[in-house]
């Protein structure tokens, strides 16, 4: 028996649009147990649709745009996840109907997004690739792969030549943003392959005059000059009108060699569209009012690529990108919850506040806002921005940062923004060495303290700070104490009748004493010292604690267990230290030898490499539970 709540808002499609009014949606009604969100869609995944170029060409993992809904929604009580089909609406029994089951609705939200537009080119579908899919960009990166080994040790010079070609069909920004894509990783397939990289060619055709119409013509010319430096082959005015398995035949009647054509050109919405007896417009999208309500039906919202606001009357709709898809959902679901709660309706407002567009991984062209204008790594640093701004809108801060390691920290071949300088996929063999000595320095330093006459462990006062010798020295246990100068606590610690003069120096030098960070304690860490260690009981624990924390910091360096927190501990031990008036500047290379081995130095030959994935996945499962393939056990058939 379906459950029925009072109100049952049905989103039927995970994609930029339904992920975000699903997130604002449950949000808006967190304490309001009669309001039920179902949010169907037939993968158990949420993809991250205009990164598909950098999984067909290899920059980052497979999954890297893949994001899990439970993750996403687990902790939004008032949604209900499903994985399935669905094949159409009942309207007269307001029902979305599946293919294992049917889910009552009071309000249904249709996103179920687009798909390429081949115009009927014939041998598109048969021999041609498209992006359109999380599915299509891993079947054109084993294509590519494929075609370029085959090339590698092919003869025949014709076939050769098809064979290292690949074209891609159409500037807008799936086909700049691929065939930038694809030139970064040329030079790693040739590499892989032992072919010189200008073997294999890359050509960007486009049937109009001009590329990358979709920018400003300053921004456009300078991406086309960055293509062409970069050896890229621009095609204008040309026209595909027929793929075959090693050519392509042109408009002008002549034919192209490749084995490698990817079809860029346009977007229609999905053939799924059309079982929903709704009226369809342009490209087969689903005509919608100013409130995004569907023509035939009030009940039913249509959002993102497959909607169409026909606001100037030319038939055209709102641009198909993620800006639109975002601003035709928020119009949505304002609308949901105005009739829920009795309110008046809102207008779609589009708001597109720039265009930004990737030519591989670290160079790019955008337009903010109509009058700011980038390139190159700052051009990107806003794309990777504009990015992540998705994911705090959609409230995922576990996806914020799976999106940051991907791009920046798990990339290989040098292929980030960073050229590679911050990749984790460097060798970290090299740091051990540094993370061991480091280790033994801690070790070695602690052994004096834990036995024989200097050991911190017995009732000695060891910690020099002046308001805790001033106190020793007017009672019994004087005789326990150092001589120290009550005006500071780092003055305590050198001798008072030293004809040495300190010198700054990075290393010891004969002769001479080393040089404190600080002579004396800085006012407010002086303040804060006295008020955290006021007596000498405390400080007598304290000097155990510390001595005991350093003892741990060094076996975990050693071991290379939680060498992360271990190295930090060290860099915010040692600034304590120097703040403290008790360390030397001949000892401050222990803070960036910490922070070198915090690049994951554990994790060869150390216990990290264990226990860290340990943790990771045992947490994760705490918090979000296991993913599965399937959503939804209580569906009705």
């Amino acid at each position: 028996m379906l459950f029925m709540a009072k109100k049952n808002i049905v989103v039927i499609g995970a994609g930029f649009a339904g992920v975000y009014a699903t997130k604002r949606l449950a949000k808006h009604y967190k304490k309001n147990k009669d309001i039920t969100i179902t949010l169907i869609d037939r993968h158990s995944y949420f993809t991250y649709m205009t990164e598909l170029h950098e999984i067909a060409a290899d920059r980052v993992e497979e999954d890297a745009i893949q994001y899990d809904l439970q993750r996403l929604f687990c902790r939004r009580k008032n949604v209900k996840l499903v994985t399935d089909t669905v094949t159409t609406i009942d309207r007269q029994n307001k029902q979305v109907v599946t293919e294992h089951g049917r889910y009552d609705y009071d309000y249904v939200m249709l996103g179920i997004g687009s798909e390429p537009n081949d115009f009927g080119t014939p041998g598109v579908k048969e021999h041609g690739f498209t992006l359109g899919s999380w599915e299509s960009a891993i079947r054109l990166k084993e294509h590519v792969r494929d075609v370029i080994r085959r090339g590698a040790t092919e003869h025949d010079p014709e076939k050769r030549h098809a064979l290292l070609s690949i074209a891609v069909v159409g500037s807008g920004f799936t086909g700049t943003e691929t065939i930038g894509e694809l030139r970064d990783w040329k030079d790693v397939l040739a590499k892989e392959n032992k072919i010189d990289p200008d073997e294999i060619t890359l050509s960007l055709i486009e049937m109009a005059p001009t590329i990358m119409n979709m920018l400003d013509r300053n921004d456009a010319n300078k991406a086309e000059r960055y293509m062409i430096k970069r050896g890229i082959k621009i095609m204008k005015s040309t026209g595909v009108v027929g793929v075959h398995d090693t050519y392509v035949d042109l408009k002008d009647g002549s034919t192209y060699p490749t084995a490698t054509l990817i079809w860029t050109a346009g977007v229609k919405a999905t053939d799924q569209a059309a079982n929903f007896g709704l009226q369809q417009g342009r490209a087969g999208r689903i005509l919608v009012n100013k409130q995004m309500e569907s023509q035939d039906d009030p009940d039913i919202y249509v959002v993102g690529d497959v909607s169409l606001v026909d606001e100037d009357g030319t038939g055209k709709g709102q641009p198909q990108i993620v800006q639109g898809a975002e601003a035709t959902a928020k119009a949505a679901l304002l609308n949901i919850e105005a009739k829920i709660e009795n309110k008046a309706a809102v207008d779609f407002k589009p708001n597109y506040s720039g265009f930004m567009v990737s030519l591989g991984s670290r160079y790019g062209v955008a337009n903010l806002m109509g009058w700011m204008h980038l390139s190159g790594f700052f051009a990107m640093l806003m794309k990777h921005l504009v990015n992540m701004l998705y994911f705090v809108q959609i409230y995922s801060g576990y996806y914020l940062f799976q999106y940051f390691m991907h791009e920046f920290f798990r990339t290989r071949n040098n292929r980030n923004l960073m050229r590679g300088h911050i990749s984790r996929q460097g060798n970290v063999l090299w740091t051990i060495p540094a993370r061991l000595f480091l280790g033994a320095m801690w070790l070695v330093d602690c052994w004096g303290k834990i036995q024989g006459s200097g050991s911190w462990f017995t009732d000695k006062l060891r910690l020099p700070f002046a308001w805790l010798q001033t106190a020793a020295t007017s009672g019994a246990s004087a005789a326990g104490a150092d001589a120290t100068t009550a005006a500071s606590g780092a003055e305590a610690t050198k001798a008072a009748t030293t004809a040495a003069k300190s010198v700054f120096s990075l290393s010891y030098e004969y002769g001479h004493d080393p040089l404190a960070v600080f002579s004396q304690m800085p006012t407010w860490m002086y303040n804060i010292t006295k008020t955290l260690i006021p007596n000498q009981d405390v400080a007598l624990f304290m000097q155990k604690a510390m001595t005991i924390m350093e003892i741990l910091i060094g076996l975990a360096l050693v071991a290379g267990l939680f060498t992360w927190l271990s190295s930090a501990a060290t860099v915010a031990f040692v600034a304590t230290f120097c703040l403290s008036g008790m360390f030397y500047w001949v000892n401050i290379w222990m803070i960036p030898m910490a922070i070198a081995c915090m690049n994951g130095s554990g994790r060869a030959f150390g216990l990290d490499k264990w226990v860290v994935p340990y943790l990771q996945k045992t947490f994760g499962k705490w918090r979000y539970g296991t993913p599965k393939a399937l959503y939804g056990t209580d569906t009705t058939k």
